[in-house]
């Protein structure tokens, strides 16, 4: 069960104007699940995305790259996107590529445009052959299926070893225009993204001139997706797509404006939840748990600071077992890779409660007090540098036998 994180209600997702939804089910690995998704777009839509720095990044993200990157040169907009669960296409070299591009030519027929109006992603097992036949055998059900609706369906879609599907929507005015949000996203494990398994896919009803939405998915990604850890681990696959359809009255056109300020607050609201819901469906965590690291001389080093926390298995088995072996904070502290870093300055609290005061143990603290603390199911571990005036934080989760167990027997 996720943390804290009650499934999502059909009824609660708001569809968005200009985007339709088709869900197959094509055994793409196993019989009778969800495991194919369309998302088809008006024709004024417009769509931008980060993706995976892993330097082995699967086919379909090289795919939708290169897509995205010739809208521009040929004027032609993205039509669709394509998503399959069951096989991450990653690792598959030339062939993959190949299917990668055949998938879009399938969709593409069906819909009537051409193969590059296409995006296709892909999550699950790596280094096996994606099953083409039977993804594009299963096209014909997804695309007759195409609704406004079903994002519910469309979050089933793309789970793998996910427990539940993660999806939220969020209804805001600006300037007096309505806006509605709707987004998706899975992950459990392999998760650490470095962008620029986890997808997620964020649909909003305003028409947004492309270099502003370019600008806003890396901004709202930097402040969501990159900021979660499960297990240290990068993706070949990871994924974050805005779909701006444009079917609104809201136009954005310009960054410096209050309307863009606003529709980036409610995105990166928005993209946060669905970031966090990754976390706290982490596969095997029984806590979720929020590092901040605070007085730092600039963001860099708070993340590298906050990170190495969130990474040290020593830490994350400890709050798993809640033990309040606190050591272990700090040595991840020292070997974050922050060289002038002076510990004889630092602060360090669980909740409200200071563990550690300039680089050593604080005489008032009680290890009663730290064991109260790791017995919740949300912890928030907080750092002071006396260093300056930057601050970032890190939402991670323990780290249990399940974890392993899960991952071993993944391929099964």
């Amino acid at each position: 069960m996720a943390v804290n994180s009650p499934k999502p209600v059909a009824a609660d997702l708001l569809a968005v104007a200009g985007i339709e939804i088709g869900i197959a089910e094509a055994g793409i690995k196993k019989p009778d699940r969800k495991d194919l998704l369309v998302l088809q777009l008006a024709p004024g839509a417009t769509v931008a995305g980060v993706f995976t720095l892993n330097r082995f990044c699967a086919a379909p993200v090289q795919v939708s790259q290169a897509h995205l990157a010739a809208v521009g040169e040929s004027g032609a907009p993205i039509r669709a996107l394509l998503v399959n669960t069951g096989n991450a296409n990653a690792g598959t070299g030339v062939s993959g590529l190949a299917d990668a591009h055949a998938s879009c030519a399938a969709l593409a027929q069906l819909l009537d445009c051409a193969p590059g109006q296409i995006l296709p992603f892909s999550t699950g097992v790596i280094l096996e052959p994606l099953p083409l036949g039977r993804l594009v055998a299963g096209l014909p059900q997804a695309v007759a299926s195409l609704g406004a609706c079903d994002w519910y369906s469309a979050a089933e879609a793309i789970m793998t070893t996910d427990t539940q599907p993660k999806a939220a929507s969020r209804s805001v005015v600006i300037d007096g225009h309505p806006l509605t949000l709707t987004g998706i996203s899975k992950g459990a494990g392999m998760i650490r993204p470095n962008m620029a398994t986890m997808l997620g896919f964020l649909a909003f009803d305003a028409k947004v001139a492309q270099p502003v939405l370019d600008h806003l998915v890396k901004q709202a990604a930097d402040q969501s997706f990159n900021c979660i850890t499960i297990d240290g681990d990068t993706s070949t696959n990871d994924s974050f797509m805005l779909i701006a359809t444009g079917a609104g009255t809201l136009v954005v056109d310009a960054i410096d404006t209050p309307a863009y300020a606003a529709l980036a607050l409610a995105v990166t609201q928005l993209s946060t939840f669905l970031a966090q819901a990754i976390v706290r469906d982490g596969e095997g965590a029984t806590k979720f748990i929020s590092v901040t690291v605070e007085q730092g001389a600039n963001m860099l080093e708070c993340r590298k600071i906050a990170y190495s926390i969130a990474h040290s298995p020593l830490v994350k088995t400890a709050f798993f077992a809640s033990d309040p072996n606190l050591g272990r904070i700090l040595a991840a502290i020292g070997y974050a890779g922050v060289d002038d870093l002076d510990v004889g300055k630092l602060d360090l609290y669980l909740d409200e409660v200071c563990v550690a005061k300039n680089g050593g143990r604080n005489p008032d603290y009680q290890e009663a007090d730290g064991q109260r603390v790791m017995q919740k199911s949300e912890i928030a571990v907080r750092v002071t540098l006396a260093r300056g005036d930057a601050t970032a934080t890190v939402w991670t989760c323990d780290l249990s036998h399940d974890y392993v167990t899960i991952n071993a027997d993944y391929r099964s």
